[in-house]
């Protein structure tokens, strides 16, 4: 059965699929608090609506070119083997014009209802990532997801510009609380499959370097990434209340990558391992976090 012979409820699916819906949750819980810090208090709602959907188009564009390149290997990884392009739902051709749509789209968008700062930013974003981490890093070197990284960054910038038509220095602290954020976020799930990685050639760190030294690294971006994230107080932009909860979740955090790394240290592998546990944690910290950016201006 070709994918266009497919039913409309499934291809439906399919071409949602193809945005990666659950990374643009993690993309907009980054944009929408800090548009309420850049207002210090609550943005314009139709101003968040419009940014929210052009932060989904432009994302999900994004998303789609990934599938469109990658497609050869996600169908060797069991971790990717049921996306759209590999049961044949949705065909390259398709994903191509579908992923084209929603760049072009999300730009226009972003020009027209936010402002063309927001634009550039967002356009700026999706060609990193498509180009510098799928196309160029991730093949590539072990360092793939640091700098390949710097496009789920990016939606900070959106959102303070969004509402300032500018780019701050309390925007660039929670970029690189995020750029720091994300390796240590990721690796966890990499140490989880890495043999899905190393099947397929794609060198993350887990797969050319020992659990030790995954952790040791995880480690040391998790203390800068704490350290980071405790600049916006002294810099002004908020008041008693982020840093508190900076410091509550900082301390979690970094119990959780030193247990990791002691388990590594003493040689443990397989499921008591634990090293979901830092990936889940890991959402919990940056959705925490970035909401505490969203009620501080309430509390100051």
């Amino acid at each position: 059965m070709g994918p266009g012979h497919r039913p409309l409820d499934v291809r439906a699916k399919a071409f949602l699929a193809l945005t990666k819906p659950r990374v643009i949750e993690l993309l907009l819980m980054t944009t929408v608090p800090v548009m309420f810090l850049a207002a210090q208090g609550v943005p314009d709602l139709w101003l968040v609506l419009a940014t929210c959907v052009g932060g989904f188009l432009s994302a999900g564009g994004a998303g789609a070119y990934n599938m469109y390149i990658d497609r050869d290997i996600d169908a060797l990884m069991d971790r990717t083997s049921q996306r759209p392009l590999v049961t044949g739902v949705v065909s390259p051709r398709e994903c191509l014009v579908f992923a084209t749509t929603l760049a072009v789209g999300s730009t226009v968008w972003f020009w027209v209802l936010v402002n063309p700062l927001s634009a550039m930013l967002s356009l700026g974003a999706l060609l990193f990532y498509v180009v510098v981490y799928t196309m160029w890093l991730k093949r590539r070197t072990a360092q793939n997801i640091v700098w390949g990284g710097i496009a789920g960054c990016m939606p900070v910038f959106i959102g303070w510009s969004a509402v300032r038509d500018e780019v701050s220095w309390a925007a660039l602290v929670l970029f690189l609380v995020i750029f720091f954020w994300t390796p240590p976020h990721y690796w966890p799930l990499s140490m989880k499959v890495k043999d899905d990685y190393a099947r397929v050639g794609v060198p993350m760190l887990p797969v050319i370097a020992s659990n030790r030294t995954v952790a040791r690294q995880i480690v040391l971006y998790s203390w800068v990434m704490v350290g980071v994230s405790l600049l916006l107080w002294p810099l002004g932009y908020t008041g008693w209340f982020y840093p508190l909860v900076a410091v509550v979740l900082g301390a979690f955090w970094l119990k959780e990558a030193h247990g990791l790394q002691a388990r590594a240290r003493a040689g443990i592998t397989g499921a008591k391992l634990k090293e979901m546990r830092l990936f889940h944690w890991s959402i919990t910290y940056v959705s925490l976090l970035f909401l505490a950016v969203a009620v501080d201006p309430f509390l100051r």
